[in-house]
């Protein structure tokens, strides 16, 4: 409406208007490259399990002690009854089948030789089947100074028995020894031929039992002193 003077009119300027007027989302601010997180180092393989040898479960970590050590002494002596075992067992057997029979005949006679006609042999044989059958028996009282290694009774029975299975194979490997000694030598004051001169198969098969039995012997005679080493630590 225009009323006399001069008219004013309103004039609204519109700038440019930003991406907010315009409905667009504004970028992302700027952000610094982000890097990612390295990974994992991967797990060292697990240690391989440890061996235990036989009769580890009796060592409870004290074998510095002297508990651990008695029982040391009582497992060494478990292994040593089996190895004087077997050296007996190997003189019975063979001492027990030496027999030989020479191919020839003379004046109707055949000559034949066997250890039963010779009673130092035939005592061998004896002396240490007896020494053999307690060594067997004793292999539990054995096992039980591995379990409970502060008992003194039976090692005290051991070493009481062991003494005594110790002399039986001494005196029939001495027998034994003297016989066989004499039979491969003679004698010249007795004017006594050596014996192997013919029968040398059996002469070699009782020596080899002889050593057999001074083998055991031997391994007794080191039962003894572990049993008397383990009396002493008590």
């Amino acid at each position: 409406m225009n009323s006399g003077g001069a008219t004013s009119s309103t004039t609204i300027d519109i700038g440019s208007t930003d991406a907010v007027t315009k409905g667009i989302a504004p970028p992302p601010p700027a952000t610094k490259d982000v890097l990612p997180p390295p990974a994992a180092a991967p797990l060292p393989p697990p240690p391989p399990p440890r061996r235990r040898f036989l009769f580890s479960r009796f060592f409870r970590g004290d074998a510095k002690t002297p508990r651990g050590r008695k029982r040391g002494l009582a497992i060494f002596d478990f292994f040593l009854r089996l190895f004087a075992i077997a050296a007996l067992v190997a003189a019975i057997a063979s001492m027990g089948t030496d027999d030989e029979t020479l191919p020839f005949v003379t004046f109707n006679f055949q000559f034949h030789a066997n250890f039963a006609d010779f009673p130092a042999l035939l005592f061998f044989v004896i002396a240490d089947a007896i020494a053999l059958g307690y060594l067997v028996l004793s292999i539990p009282l054995s096992i039980a100074c591995i379990i409970r290694p502060a008992l003194a009774c039976p090692r005290l029975f051991l070493l009481t028995f062991d003494l005594i299975a110790f002399a039986l194979t001494v005196a029939g490997s001495s027998a034994a020894a003297a016989i066989v000694y004499l039979a491969h030598t003679g004698s010249s004051k007795a004017n006594w031929l050596a014996f192997c001169i013919r029968f040398q198969d059996f002469c070699q098969q009782s020596s080899g039992a002889v050593i057999a039995s001074l083998v055991g012997a031997a391994i007794l005679l080191l039962i003894v002193a572990l049993s008397a080493l383990s009396l002493r630590r008590r």
